[in-house]
């Protein structure tokens, strides 16, 4: 997604500067909007807040591409160690202090280091973390915001920790059970090269020496392999040309919405994909109502946290929906991602006021569900891909052993 250099002001008036990452000028501004910023000049960049202030040359420069990112454990082990400082009375630069000598990640304890010094500047913690978006989400952002406004860090801190737990966990359960069905794609399509370009060619002579004429199957695998032979180079071309041009398209805010809402429409992956965000959804709804949050706000920050981007647009109508005066039942039904008995939960949870319990049940239902599908989907997938195995099995076997079966009939019939 490109990046935006932005200038606002917060709460007590003063300037607040640096780059965000998203769709367009009016998602950053949403963003900005949701941490208590109000934007006053949003411009497209190329360049991102930590490259803006890296200095030192070449060297300094390849040190850094050489040096082992910030991952989201760092800052998930973060967000526990935070807690601890704060709940135990640790002066927050004391606290980051330790943390920045403890750090096992250079790249880390650089971050820590600038939070320090924009902390002793005068700046907020949430300003400060603001400086690097590539560390700390608009979702994370926000919710120090709040803990901040509320004098309750050390409890955002620990839920932080917690959302942050279950979000890795379940991205690391949707891609480990996408890997095998991948894996055995990736594998049919390297066999069906491999047999066209080194398998084929060498019957292809063994049938030219025979002079008769060969079945219609095995003339189609004789043609697509001297077809891949002849073409080879223009088709690696395309196939390149065509991944690119697709990384391309993903990245245009429309291509990326057409893509994500094409992706739940897939026939096994899709479901698991929407129940997980939707899961990852009502945690974070239930977090940020927790810890106070208007609802309206809490629908911007939460929209952030999809990694979809149908699904963020859904939520922000349901946002738009609240603003306008509607219900949050009604903004759900309309927004048309939620089941029947998830509308349910939401009605009884609004009319009672505990809204919050509620999501965090919807969101354990979410869960329970994605385990059930992640667990029987070598069951759901294993069908498909004996099918293809079979069909390309049966095809080498009618265009490859059929001229040969008949050739050898032929010759039983005249001894």
């Amino acid at each position: 997604m490109p990046y935006f250099a932005y200038k606002g002001r917060n709460a007590r008036g003063e300037l607040m500067q640096g780059v965000l990452e998203g769709l367009d000028a009016g998602a950053v501004a949403d963003q900005l909007f949701g941490t208590g910023v109000t934007p006053v000049e949003i411009v497209a960049t190329r360049r991102t807040s930590a490259s803006a202030g890296a200095s030192g040359g070449l060297g300094e420069t390849w040190r850094r591409l050489r040096e082992k990112k910030v991952t989201s454990m760092d800052v998930q082990l973060f967000s526990r160690q935070m807690h601890t400082l704060l709940k135990s009375g640790v002066p927050i630069m004391r606290g980051l202090g330790g943390l920045q000598e403890s750090a096992t990640s250079p790249a880390f304890a650089r971050v820590i280091k600038d939070l320090r010094e924009s902390l002793d500047s005068g700046r907020e913690l949430s300003a400060a973390m603001r400086r690097h978006p590539e560390c700390f989400s608009n979702f994370y952002l926000s919710m120090v915001r709040v803990g901040e406004m509320t004098g309750r860090l050390e409890e955002v801190f620990l839920r932080l920790f917690d959302h942050l737990e279950f979000d890795r966990d379940m991205r690391d359960r949707v891609k480990a059970a996408l890997r095998y069905p991948s894996f055995v794609m990736i594998a049919m399509v390297a066999a069906m090269v491999i047999v066209n370009m080194f398998v084929i060619p060498q019957f292809a002579k063994v049938f030219a020496s025979l002079h008769s004429e060969l079945p219609l199957m095995t003339r189609i695998l004789l043609a697509s392999s001297q077809f891949t032979l002849a073409y080879w180079p223009l088709l690696a071309a395309l196939a390149f040309g065509g991944m690119l041009a697709f990384r391309s398209w993903t990245g245009t805010p429309k291509g990326r919405y057409t893509w994500d809402r094409r992706k739940l429409l897939l026939p096994i992956a899709g479901k698991i994909l929407h129940k997980a965000t939707m899961s990852r959804f009502a945690r974070s709804f239930a977090l940020s109502m927790r810890s106070g949050v208007p609802v309206v706000q809490v629908l911007t920050v939460v929209s952030q946290t999809a990694d979809n981007a149908y699904l963020a647009a859904r939520i922000e109508q349901m946002r738009d929906g609240v603003e306008r005066g509607e219900s949050i039942l009604r903004t759900s039904t309309a927004a048309n991602v939620f089941t029947p008995i998830v509308l349910q939960m939401i009605a009884v949870g609004e009319e009672t006021g505990s809204l919050d319990d509620l999501m965090d049940e919807i969101a354990l239902m979410y869960e329970r569900e994605v385990d059930y599908e992640l667990k029987t989907l070598s069951a759901q997938i294993e069908p498909i891909l004996i099918t293809f195995l079979g069909v390309l099995v049966l095809v080498m076997a009618l265009g490859i052993f059929l001229p040969i079966w008949d050739l050898g009939q032929a010759a039983l019939r005249r001894s």
